[in-house]
């Protein structure tokens, strides 16, 4: 799909950028190979600290169009963080630290997430440790530059991710406060999918005049997505939402429904009839949402029955149905909750169930969205039951586990645990110094390296974690031999 770009555009590869080749290694790994549009306009500025106000909607690919120039120019040996990234929910947050990693794994950029619902001092703690990258929430980034425990003075880059959802939750004033404490000299890259006033009156930086980026993605939504109206009574919503699922067959699909109750309905009711679902919702703990999502991406389960809150930091390749059990009050709610299919160049279908007397959200829609959605008739009893058998048969069988992208890179990576950390004045420099100079190693064999008080956690590339373990059995670290053994957690 990102070869039809108009005769002004180039069709490139990600070899065609100024970037390393720790960063092409990640990047060819992780299947990055044609640049999308965002990507192709946003790194070669980004690349040379242009500040820059973008346009894009979700799912074109913008994370990487900042995520890759960062690491690019991240400065390895800097342990206070170099980077800001403000995202508006938790989830993203946390996608967002994993793509940092994963773009920046063979440079060995630490990111870390900080956001509401989670310990303030683990964060604080990680925070003390060499950091590249520090990606969050604006209240909890707030809390931790007034606590003194995020330093700001090494800050060369301020990202806004999402700013017009920002906006939407009240944000804004809190993302304006933490722009005046940030370095002047820094850059700064804005996204957001639409530009309201308040986005644009936001102020960056009074010395420096951002470049304006706007994807034209026009018909982008129709493109890749079919989208459909069922109208139905709220007694028979449910039974049409079943009917949908066994005519439709998907592999992978989001119900949205209004409320956290609602949800715990729809789910309670799915469960009942062996759909094996599985829920996503602000009421729930952090870590249970966290294993949701990583289950619902790894096609561990078919159904997830999710609020707005999984609208935003679930990037899955392959949702082949979204179903808006609900209708969304808000117009742009409906294109973030359908953004979720019909990415990466494949097909997806969005489903709207409404009530009669919803007839003017659906026009809200409709006005922002820019065409008529499709109304379709509800479907015959005798069509569903033929299409039963097969739903029967597929509901029954385990899911294909997917393969993250990720999967491929952490691939012949051992973590290994050391009983040593700062409290033995170790540094990573002289861990780094150490393992690069062991037979058949070399710097590029070495990960991430996280130094606590009195351990230190270390990830060996490539396959060379035994010989590793073995060699640091009978070898020094500054002048202390340390027990080393295979941390318990891989990554």
């Amino acid at each position: 799909m990102n070869g039809m770009r108009g005769t002004n555009m180039i069709y490139k590869k990600f070899d065609s950028f100024s970037l390393s080749d720790e960063i092409k290694k990640a990047l060819h790994v992780l299947d990055y190979e044609i640049p999308t549009e965002v990507q192709e306009r946003v790194i070669p500025l980004a690349l040379e600290k242009k500040d820059l106000i973008v346009k894009a909607k979700t799912g074109s690919g913008k994370t990487a169009a900042y995520a890759i120039p960062i690491c690019e120019t991240v400065n390895w040996l800097e342990n206070k963080p170099q980077a800001l990234v403000l995202t508006p929910t938790r989830e993203l947050a946390i996608q967002v630290k994993e793509d940092f990693t994963n773009i920046g794994r063979f440079k060995r950029i630490k990111a870390a997430a900080i956001y509401g619902g989670h310990p303030f001092s683990i964060e604080k703690t990680e925070l003390k440790q060499k950091t590249h990258v520090a990606v969050g929430t604006p209240g909890r980034v707030m809390d931790h530059i007034r606590k003194g425990t995020l330093p700001l003075s090494m800050i060369s880059c301020l990202v806004i991710d999402e700013a017009d959802r920002m906006l939407d939750m009240g944000f804004i004033d809190q993302v304006e406060e933490i722009i005046k404490e940030l370095p002047d000299d820094r850059v700064t890259l804005l996204f957001s999918a639409t530009m309201p006033q308040e986005i644009k009156d936001l102020s960056l930086n009074e010395h420096r005049i951002p470049t304006q980026i706007d994807i034209h993605e026009e018909g982008s939504l129709t493109a890749d997505i079919e989208h459909s109206l069922f109208i139905t009574s709220e007694e028979d919503k449910f039974d049409l939402l079943t009917d949908i699922t066994i005519m439709e067959n998907p592999d992978s699909c989001i119900i949205f429904c209004s409320t956290k109750d609602r949800v715990d309905l729809v789910w309670e009711q799915l469960k009942k009839m062996n759909y094996r679902p599985e829920k996503l919702h602000g009421g729930m703990e952090q870590t249970d949402r966290n294993s949701a999502i990583r289950r619902f991406k790894r096609g561990q389960y078919r159904y997830l029955v999710a609020t707005d809150v999984a609208a935003r930091g679930i990037d899955v390749d392959h949702i082949s149905l979204v179903i808006n059990y609900d209708i969304p009050m808000e117009a742009e709610t409906y294109v973030h909750r359908t953004g979720r299919t019909g990415r990466a160049g494949h097909k997806g279908k969005a489903f709207l169930l409404a009530t009669p007397s919803q007839d003017r959200f659906i026009r809200q829609i409709e006005a922002f969205i820019g065409f008529q959605i499709k109304e379709r008739a509800v479907y015959e009893k005798t069509e569903v039951s033929k299409a039963r058998l097969i739903f029967d048969k597929k509901i029954k069988a385990a899911p294909e586990i997917k393969q993250l992208k990720s999967d491929q890179l952490n691939k012949g990576i051992m973590k290994l645990r050391f009983n040593g950390g700062k409290k033995k004045k170790l540094r990573a420099t002289n861990f780094v110094g150490v393992l690069s100079n062991l037979e058949g190693m070399s710097a590029e064999d070495i990960g991430i390296i996280t130094i606590q008080d009195t351990l230190t956690y270390v990830e060996i590339l490539n396959g060379k974690g035994p010989m590793v373990m073995e060699a640091m059995s009978h070898t020094t670290i500054n002048g202390k031999q340390l027990k080393v053994t295979k941390a318990l957690d891989k990554y």
